[in-house]
């Protein structure tokens, strides 16, 4: 009887060798594979962003990434969740310039072709200024021919907010501005801030 009891014994004890054996190597990895992408350093940036698609170019969210976590001064860029491609952005009204007080939003685009071609960029609130037309598109160098695959979107949009300081009139897009600018710039000036009080500051 003795041995017969060992016998019974012998599979529970090898049964549950077994058992234990195959939990130790499946239960752990399955606790552990979720906690290294969840102390990735770029936990701080919102999730539409770090849940990128996978054909979004590594530079684009880079420029991304910083233009959130370090905006430039008078300057807001914000990423669209149905396009990342696609910027919303605001820039303020530079102070001492015809648009102080102003909060201008404009669209920015990277074309498939970005970095090697340059955003597209254009203001959707209406706007007094000899380079930019009533479209809303800018005469900017960096914009056109002057565009370098070195160059971001920070660097293009802290140059548009420049623009609004230092509006040229001898490189116009629109011609009838310019030539008020150049005939009359008291008055041109005049007009800029009207147009910046009516449809910069929502008064």
């Amino acid at each position: 009887m003795r041995n017969g009891k060992v016998k019974q014994r012998l599979p529970v004890l090898v049964f549950w060798i077994v058992v234990s054996t195959n939990k130790i190597p499946v239960a752990q990895p399955r606790r552990l594979l979720p906690i290294s992408p969840s102390r990735c350093p770029s936990s701080s940036v919102p999730s539409s962003l770090s849940m990128a698609n996978s054909n979004l170019p590594r530079r684009i969210i880079k420029e991304t990434q910083r233009l959130l976590s370090e905006p430039a001064p008078g300057i807001s860029a914000s990423p669209s969740e149905d396009n990342m491609r696609y910027f919303n952005v605001m820039i303020l009204g530079p102070s001492q310039s015809p648009y102080e007080g102003g909060v201008f939003k404009l669209e920015l685009f990277l074309p498939e072709e970005y970095p090697m071609a340059p955003p597209k960029v254009r203001f959707l609130t209406k706007i007094y200024h000899p380079n930019i037309d009533k479209l809303g598109r800018i005469c900017l160098d960096i914009l056109k021919d002057k565009w370098s695959p070195a160059l971001q979107i920070r660097t293009v949009l802290l140059s548009i907010q420049a623009l609004l300081s230092a509006p040229n009139p001898d490189d116009p897009l629109s011609e009838n501005i310019a030539k008020h600018w150049k005939t009359n710039e008291a008055e041109a000036v005049e007009t800029a801030k009207e147009w910046t009080r009516l449809y910069a500051t929502g008064a």
